[in-house]
């Protein structure tokens, strides 16, 4: 299965996917964990260009998050599922539909058709997204900020309304969890509902798809 945890930063999606990566593995599965931006060469070199200092575009932000997630599924996420691997990725598709598509304005179609021509249109199974209140995500953000971060609440307040918005849209693969409940408690509800996911799965249907394309 591929499952990928979305939120702003802040909301514990990087710990969730972990502890759902550690549990899956005592089954003696397994998993693949890997993030975005990056996780392969090229994608942590963008991620460097991503994250960093500097202006980046609109359209060219989104055209590099969609470049990243390219070689990601290409080296990474699609073999792994053709080998029977669990896939679980920090981030995915749906980050640039909430942060370029709809918080930036370029559009949830626009960003969304791009993405998909750019991952042979593989989508996850399920995807958790952890719900926040941005004044909590920022306190528990620490560090120096990243370029996105930087631009502060009001990106985030857009953000986590756009996240809302997709979770509505595609019920039937978004979860949304309350962030602000104790993180075990967040990751059984996580183990629950992978419980019931079909064995025809929709990472495997774009796998098939993938394949033929080839």
């Amino acid at each position: 299965m591929f499952v990928s945890f979305e939120g702003v930063d802040g909301s514990g999606k990087s710990t969730q996917a972990a502890l759902l990566v550690e549990a899956l593995r005592a089954e003696g599965r397994e998993v693949v964990a890997t993030r975005e931006p990056g996780g392969t060469e090229l994608g942590e070199r963008i991620r460097g260009i991503l994250l960093g200092d500097g202006s980046v575009a609109p359209w060219a932000e989104a055209a590099l998050f969609a470049a990243a997630r390219a070689q990601l599924v290409s080296e990474v996420i699609r073999p792994g599922l053709e080998r029977g691997a669990d896939v679980v990725c920090d981030r995915y598709l749906d980050s640039s539909l909430a942060y370029q598509g709809i918080a930036r304005g370029l559009g949830l179609e626009a960003v969304l058709e791009l993405n998909a021509v750019a991952t042979g249109s593989l989508l996850p199974d399920r995807t958790f997204l952890l719900v926040l209140p941005v004044e909590e995500a920022l306190r528990r953000s620490s560090g120096r900020p990243d370029r996105i971060e930087q631009e502060g609440a009001v990106l985030l307040e857009r953000v986590t309304r756009a996240y809302d918005e997709l979770a509505q849209a595609f019920p039937e693969r978004i979860v949304a969890l309350d962030a602000g409940r104790p993180a075990a408690e967040v990751a059984r509800q996580v183990r629950d509902a992978l419980r019931p996911l079909p064995v025809d799965t929709v990472a495997r249907r774009a796998r098939r798809s993938g394949k033929r394309g080839r």
